[in-house]
């Protein structure tokens, strides 16, 4: 092809509002009923073909469990390499495709799900994540388009990026991709991560073994599908669900791993690293590893801070899907001169929360995910209910009779150590310490010490010398810092997102940053008239 071809620019998709008697609500509602009313059988989905093992999962509504929406087909060592073999076999064609025919099958990707695929990937998430319909609608509509305009675009800017050429030579950089295939492992809690893992992969010329969680496979399947619709060739993609013993030890054991994209849990992401570092010598590359893997995020309030903001950033941020965002506002810092009042408000604001199925829009919150979530998250406030440093301040109920449901708990620790303070819970629970409004630098001294995440916080002040001391003091607490709003929420193209310490590697999602790490750069010097003998002009002597 002759051109030089541009990639639209992009914007982000804006969000619906499902307004009551709107059509985009009558349209959901109905794909709603639709997915409920019937149970599925989701394939392996390996080299374009599908394949059936046998070995069944459910998908079921955390908000009603003994609902099975679909039953899954679970991969072993077996079926790992033949994906392996469908991801070598499509490698060379999908590497040699021209860039912005990789990238035409995203931006496909993107307006299909902008509309006839819409309310299936809502519908979906809703049901199988129990998302209410916004948390859906910003997530498994938006985000994902987003991710699907903006990353062509970011690939079109790295590719761009040469360097300079001197008289007489042409330097060019070729971005290729990497010898082998990545390994994307998503979670639960946003389809939108399900989607671009995988994805961002390809678009840079790799080819994928795909593990979405168990707990969300019913979306992946969709997005897949969808993926298809948009001409995605197959072996590109493949997806591959099961136990982390049964995909993930051949995957790592495979000499063609070339990369590893992972969201999910600290301990499994030290577990996979470690397993990386013991297997390296049979790797034919070492392999790449980008990783976010959860945050202990804190909102800081200051004593210049609006309150009706900061208890609104509070309850949002903490409570939103559950409280299972690895961004979610776990822990607080509040200023004794603010507390009586921000206690008020808070109470006031939870007690109009309404929890319960997703597909009742007048819900601001659903279930948790799955029984083990449950336990876990309700051991924590059950720790909290028996400890003589802390006190319930909102909530503290859990019933799994028909779903798992938490209530919005708050808890109030007179110990900044406390192990709500520190540990991740991924549910429902916002801890708060209250300080002297005098010990400020020691409150923030908590703060940053207090967690091993630095994911994301937030800072409430209205006093600007007070906005940049703390932001200063805390510059190395959260790879997403806001200030004045809820520590949730980043948008692809205007806050990448990521974070350090234990958080992960800080690859920024949604930016060129975490695209360039699927590449392999080729640096090509070309000299037009080379030398014909050795000899330099410093070499006579006069």
């Amino acid at each position: 092809m002759n051109g030089v071809f541009r990639i639209p620019q992009p914007v982000n998709e804006p969000v619906r509002a499902y307004a009551p008697g709107s059509p985009e609500k009558r349209s959901l509602k109905a794909a709603l009923k639709e997915m409920r009313s019937r149970e599925i059988e989701i394939p392996l989905l390996i080299g374009g073909k599908e394949v059936r093992t046998g070995k069944l999962g459910t998908c079921i509504m955390p908000h009603n469990h003994g609902h099975v929406l679909a039953r899954y087909h679970m991969a072993g060592p077996a079926e790992v390499e033949m994906a392996i073999a469908a991801a070598r076999e499509a490698h060379a064609a999908w590497a040699d495709m021209p860039w912005y025919d990789r990238a035409a099958i995203m931006l496909k990707a993107a307006e299909l799900l902008a509309g006839p695929w819409r309310d299936t990937l809502n519908a979906a998430t809703m049901l199988n994540q129990s998302k209410t319909v916004y948390q859906a609608e910003i997530d498994s509509a938006c985000e994902i388009i987003d991710f699907w305009r903006f990353n062509p675009y970011f690939a079109q800017q790295i590719y761009e990026d040469q360097p300079i050429s001197s008289a007489g030579v042409w330097n060019r950089v070729e971005y290729r991709p990497l010898e082998g295939f990545v390994f994307a492992v998503t979670p639960f809690n946003f389809t939108s991560i399900g989607a671009n893992l995988p994805t961002s992969v390809a678009l840079m010329g790799n080819t994928v073994l795909w593990k979405p969680a168990s707990t969300a496979v019913l979306s992946a399947y969709y997005i897949y599908k969808l993926l298809e619709e948009a001409g995605l060739p197959p072996g590109v993609i493949n997806l591959v669900v099961g136990s982390g013993r049964q995909v993930g030890d051949p995957v790592l054991a495979s000499g063609e791993l070339a990369g590893i994209h992972f969201t999910g849990s600290t301990g499994v992401f030290h577990g996979m690293w470690k397993t990386v570092g013991e297997n390296i010598a049979r790797y034919r590359s070492y392999p790449r590893i980008v990783g976010e893997t959860g945050g202990k995020d804190f909102v800081f309030l200051h004593a210049s801070a609006d309150l009706d903001a900061a208890v609104t950033a509070l309850v949002r941020g903490a409570f939103e899907y559950q409280g299972q965002k690895c961004s979610a506002a776990s822990r607080a810092f509040i200023p004794s001169s603010l507390w009586p009042a921000v206690k008020e408000r808070l109470i006031g604001q939870l007690a109009e929360v309404k929890m319960g199925d997703v597909e009742d829009f007048t819900n601001f919150m659903g279930a948790v995910i799955d029984a083990a979530a449950f336990e876990s998250i309700k051991e924590y406030i059950d720790y909290a209910k028996a400890s003589p440093d802390a006190e319930i301040v909102f909530g503290g109920g859990c019933d799994a009779r028909e779903g798992y449901f938490i209530e919005p708990t708050v808890v109030l620790t007179s110990d900044p150590g406390f192990k709500l303070m520190r540990e991740e819970i991924f549910g429902p629970v916002l801890t708060l310490f209250v300080y002297p409004d005098q010990e400020l630098d020691h409150a923030l001294a908590l703060c940053d010490q207090g967690s091993p995440y630095a994911l994301t916080g937030s800072v409430f002040a209205q006093d600007r010398a007070a906005v940049a001391r703390i932001m200063h003091r805390l510059r190395d607490t959260a790879g997403n810092f806001y200030i004045n709003d809820k520590p949730t929420g980043a948008v692809v193209g205007q806050q990448p997102f990521g974070g350090a310490r234990a958080s992960g590697t800080n690859d920024k999602a949604g930016s060129k940053w975490n695209l360039i790490r699927w590449t392999s750069p080729r640096a090509i010097k070309e000299t037009f008239v080379p030398p014909k003998h050795f000899a330099y002009p410093f070499m006579g002597e006069a």
